[in-house]
């Protein structure tokens, strides 16, 4: 059986009941399918719906982010900040035990997710993986919002647009200025910012490149919830950028050609797996 057959054939056999979950409602099991087709269980909630240097700290150096807050109300997906466990919160545990210890030959330091098209529940799973990742013993993570045209990490964790990653990159803001710790959770949020009308061009700057060497060197971890892959150029132009791409589909509405045509858009050699979203 082919690298990704056994993701593939899960997709098209949900694909027949076509369930289709609104927000909040319950959701089944997912799971990671590595390339080599093996896989492990996670229950991400879907979501509806010339260059200036970066103004930063030293490499190798830990800058504290300008703005530190107390958590206020955030959004009540991200399951594994809530206070009562449950499975869902678990299953997202286990999802990030399977990528930090994923086989990929080198770090994962810096792990972009995306997916096929909208509605799928990348933004979810990138922030509750996020959060995941937080909850280690002394790891320092931050979750970038590279979705610049339709971004919604801010509004998870209650946090304003701007200033964010399109402000810096543009030269109007500092990066320890659109920095956030959300202190309560231990994470530190960089949201989307005012693109404009221009996001490829502000994701494929020299500036880009020199932000994320700037939080590599202040945090153990980095997560960007990108744009889907089609039909849009922006996950080419960050896939060189980062470590390991995860992809996530939705059972029962992602079709079969949408996950070949998203999978032969990234950079085999990067891609860490593909995420089954509401699998049953």
């Amino acid at each position: 059986m082919s690298r990704i057959q056994n993701i593939l054939n899960k997709a098209e056999r949900d694909g027949t009941v076509r369930r289709m979950h609104s927000v909040g409602d319950p959701v089944a099991a997912a799971g990671l399918a590595p390339l080599d087709g093996a896989a492990t269980t996670a229950a991400p909630p879907s979501l509806v719906n010339r260059d200036s240097g970066v103004r930063a700290a030293t490499a190798g150096t830990v800058a504290t982010p300008a703005r530190v807050i107390a958590a206020g109300p955030i959004d009540s997906r991200l399951v594994v900040a809530q206070p009562v466990e449950s499975p869902t919160a678990e299953q997202y545990r286990a999802l990030r035990t399977r990528i930090v210890h994923a086989d990929t030959g080198g770090p994962v330091n810096v792990l972009l997710v995306t997916s096929p098209g909208r509605g799928e529940g990348k933004t979810l799973t990138a922030a509750n993986l996020a959060l995941t990742m937080a909850q280690e013993y002394q790891q320092r993570i931050c979750i970038v919002d590279g979705d610049l045209r339709t971004p919604h990490i801010h509004r998870l964790f209650g946090l304003p647009e701007a200033p964010g990653l399109a402000d810096v990159l543009a030269g109007r803001a500092a990066l320890e200025e659109a920095l956030v710790t959300v202190d309560d959770y231990h994470i530190t949020v960089l949201p989307a910012g005012a693109a404009g009308a221009h996001p490829a061009e502000l994701l494929g700057t020299v500036t880009m490149r020199r932000l994320l060497d700037t939080l590599r060197s202040q945090f153990d971890r980095i997560v960007i919830d990108a744009p889907s892959t089609a039909p849009l150029a922006d996950v080419g132009i960050l896939t060189p950028l980062v470590d390991s791409v995860v992809l996530v589909v939705r059972a029962g509405v992602t079709s079969k050609p949408a996950i070949h045509d998203a999978i032969n858009s990234i950079d085999q050699a990067k891609l860490l797996g593909v995420v089954l979203n509401e699998a049953a």
